[in-house]
């Protein structure tokens, strides 16, 4: 992976996660599988099934979802590299979700979750995030949603490490047009954007 900077956000691009685009995510998620075997799966099986297979059993698993046609989430590139990855699909691919206190349906309305990102180390602090918002905002428009819903964090201290927002900033996901419906944690708001 290059640390070459991009020029600026506007050179980034980004595309849908399919079997073509699968060796792209392996070079973004390294060996770690992105953090600590995690491959993305967190939000899609129960604690003793994710901690089970952690790492190498995650990793098949999320290649397997790709391999079945389903798009897990998105991809963007600088300077054809792949540098940064935002988790989103409809809220019902993360059962997760409905076992949360926190995080729990607010109403019955159908919604597209974003449920995670991860941006290669030189390419953090850099906006990317939000970039990721508005092309996974954009990839859910096009097949339908009508409100996108996220659950990023909003820290009290002013920073906080990398690997604890790894559902994003509350900040960036205002700054991509969403607005907060409900916070049953200080923390954690529930945000949405309605697609126009």
């Amino acid at each position: 992976m290059s640390s070459k900077q991009p020029a600026s956000i506007s050179d980034l691009d980004s595309h849908p996660v399919t079997a073509k685009r699968w060796k792209d995510l392996e070079t973004l998620f390294g060996e770690r599988g992105a953090c600590g075997g995690c491959w993305c799966m967190w939000w899609r099986l129960s604690r003793s099934q994710f901690n089970k297979q952690k790492g190498v059993g995650n990793k098949k698993a999320l290649k397997k979802i790709v391999a079945s046609g389903e798009i897990p989430g998105i991809l963007a590139y600088s300077n054809g590299e792949p540098i940064g990855w935002c988790s989103v699909a409809p809220r019902e691919r993360f059962p997760v979700l409905e076992r949360s206190r926190i995080l729990k349906r607010i109403d019955e309305k159908p919604v597209w979750s974003v449920v995670c990102f991860f941006v290669a180390k030189p390419f953090r602090r850099k906006e990317v995030t939000i970039e990721l918002l508005k092309a996974a905002i954009e990839y859910a428009k096009k097949c339908g949603a009508k409100i996108v819903e996220g659950y990023p964090v909003e820290p009290k201290k002013t920073k906080m490490p990398d690997v604890f927002a790894y559902t994003g900033l509350a900040s960036a996901f205002r700054q991509a047009g969403f607005v907060e419906v409900l916070r049953r944690s200080d923390t954690r708001p529930i945000m949405r954007y309605f697609v126009r």
